[in-house]
């Protein structure tokens, strides 16, 4: 044999090994999944760096990082992006605990109902907390209508109305949720027994909540505050709609009205920046509630959990709890209500109508505009809106499937699943207003036969598929992971091929789980603004965008009753959820 001919052989070895791999089914669905990840993420980023250093739009890197103008396109958006990020996750992390505390660890009344109203706002689009905070502490500032408290002769001050406080607000009173749902689950961890046997060695309770509590709270306190600081550098809707007016500009209100004015160049380099300090936040995450640090202080043996005992402060801390709860659940939906049967904006005085509801065309009464049950637009950005949610709930959650069945279950080479992985996780870490600039700059023209997807139907359910993958994957990683693999192998054993036990063994006994993660898609859908702010068109209209539309152009009724159909529709579908799931609540255990 000569020498070439051995160096030969382990070549064609090789070859022969891969090509058998390849055959694989398994291989095949990995490389297919991966190959509809890399068309749904990768390139539409790619796509929006790629258009930034195309010749004639270069220079925008210049502008908005070393111009003149660098510090109001730039800048100073970024310092109060950061602001409201700060904000966000210290006063939700502080309510949020404070609430799951008071669920979990004391035992006031009515604290399974305190538990259920902490949820909700979560479940609500984040502009109804917005639209409620406007409809009630609108002032005279920059003209329109005043709000409720203005109609009642009070004088709001500027400060309270408009700018940084009331959008940190807003965003702190939808996102504590997060912090809540977090921390209530870490303290139903804490063993009662051992904060027991601590206190009968002579521990004080201060030393016991250090020591044993603690620890035990402290990855989901941070995950919740690092969650919230995102949301908050990365929401649209409540800066646009309490800061603009008053020319308060964060990142996502600055790259908006670059691209909704055509600036796009400038835009694309301000979505990359968003994305780029919303990423660096979550790894940051990741990293702290992903290390090898131990925060053990679980047994194997059941442990009963240990209230704590409020004495006289049980009422106040009550009466705090329900203020807190009522403020952000009860409050600004008895707001939105109200304020969209008034015959004039915000003032009760001129009388109760449902003319902005089922009324026809009045040139009196908001420029002729229909009620919004009597409107076909807002008919048909509703069938839209519910359509679209579906689309991608199903969409997302087949591919979730597929793709968390590859990297759980699969054998296939590490690089593949590896990527598929990183990949599917990716658009956890963009904001989705950046998202959506994402997917002009890739789909809002024609590539080679295809023709501009840009206000088609198609690139909202595209880009909400993108958007979702990582809440698909993870709920379909948890589904399979309550199926065993025996049963897999037996079907295996009887000479079943990979889709015939997906579509018979794997999503059957997966579809309790599957069904819960296509819910949380659709709602992340139907209420989210900031994804397909800069992707519906009035010929494709959907709610949220014309929620915001209505608000921006003072048809205050009419903004608010959509926001009312929206959270309808947001928070039955989060308690058919939460029905379908039929997990244990901490709140609901007994002690």
């Amino acid at each position: 044999m000569t020498a070439t001919s051995a160096q030969r052989r382990p070549l064609a070895q090789g070859l022969a090994r891969a090509g058998t791999l390849a055959r694989r089914p398994v291989v095949l669905l990995a490389a297919g999944t991966l190959l509809v990840l890399v068309i749904l993420v990768v390139a539409p980023l790619l796509g929006l760096v790629s258009t930034t250093l195309m010749a004639g739009n270069r220079d925008a890197w210049g502008d908005v990082f070393t111009s003149r103008m660098s510090a109001n396109l730039l800048w100073r958006p970024l310092g109060n992006s950061l602001l409201m990020g700060a904000a966000t996750a210290v006063l939700s992390t502080l309510i949020g605990g404070f609430l799951a505390w008071v669920v979990v660890m004391t035992r006031i009344p009515g604290r399974g109902f305190i538990a259920v109203l902490a949820t909700i706002p979560f479940a609500l689009p984040s502009f109804a907390l917005a639209l409620a905070w406007d409809s009630i502490f609108r002032n005279d500032l920059i003209g329109g209508s005043a709000g409720i408290l203005g109609n009642l002769g009070l004088m709001v001050p500027d400060w309270i109305a408009w700018g940084p406080v009331p959008v940190a607000l807003t965003l702190t009173a939808h996102y504590f949720s997060l912090s809540f749902m977090l921390i209530a689950a870490a303290l139903a961890a804490v063993n009662g027994d051992l904060m027991e046997a601590a206190e009968m060695t002579g521990a004080s309770r201060v030393a016991v909540a250090r020591d044993i509590a603690l620890p035990v709270v402290a990855p989901a306190v941070m995950s919740g505050a690092l969650l919230a600081f995102a949301e908050g550098v990365s929401n649209f809707v409540s800066p646009a709609l309490l800061g603009l007016p008053v020319r308060f500009h964060t990142l996502s209100t600055r790259l908006y009205g670059a691209i909704s004015t055509g600036d796009v160049s400038r835009g694309y380099v301000l979505s990359l920046v968003l994305i780029v300090v919303a990423a660096m936040v979550m790894l940051t995450a990741t990293r702290v509630t992903g290390g090898r640090r131990s925060f053990e202080t679980i047994t194997g043996k059941g442990g009963r959990r240990r209230s704590v005992p409020l004495g006289p402060w049980a009422w106040p801390i009550a009466g705090l709890a329900w203020a807190v709860v009522v403020a952000t659940t009860i409050v600004p939906a008895v707001v939105l209500v109200a304020s969209s049967l008034t015959r004039r904006t915000n003032d009760f005085a001129s009388g109760l109508t449902l003319h902005y509801w089922i009324g026809g065309s009045d040139p009196a009464m908001a420029q002729g505009q229909r009620g919004i049950l009597a409107n076909p637009q807002i008919l048909q950005a509703t069938w839209n809106t519910v359509l679209l949610g579906v689309c991608v709930a199903l969409g997302a959650g087949f591919l979730g499937l597929l793709i968390s069945y590859v990297i759980t279950r699969s054998r296939g080479p590490k690089p593949l699943l590896g990527a598929m992985s990183l990949i599917s996780y990716v658009p956890f870490l963009i904001p989705g207003i950046a998202f959506g600039a994402a997917f002009i700059a890739q789909f809002g023209a024609p590539i080679g036969p295809l023709p501009s997807l840009y206000g088609t139907f198609a690139i909202l359910v595209l880009a909400g598929i993108a958007a979702t993958i990582p809440f698909a994957v993870r709920s379909s990683t948890a589904a399979l992971s309550q199926v065993s693999r025996d049963v897999e192998e037996s079907a295996v054993m009887a000479g079943a091929g990979l889709m015939l036990r997906l579509r018979s063994i794997i999503a059957p006994l997966a579809a309790r789980g599957l069904l819960t993660g296509g819910v949380l898609v659709f709602v992340q859908m139907v209420r989210d603004l900031s994804l397909v702010v800069l992707l519906a068109t009035p010929a494709m209209p959907v709610l949220a965008v014309l929620t915001y539309q209505y608000s921006s152009e003072n048809f205050t009724q009419l903004a608010n009753a959509v926001t009312v159909i929206i959270a309808v529709i947001s928070v039955s579908a989060t308690l058919l959820s939460r029905r379908a799931e039929g997990a244990a609540q901490p709140w609901n255990e007994k002690a």
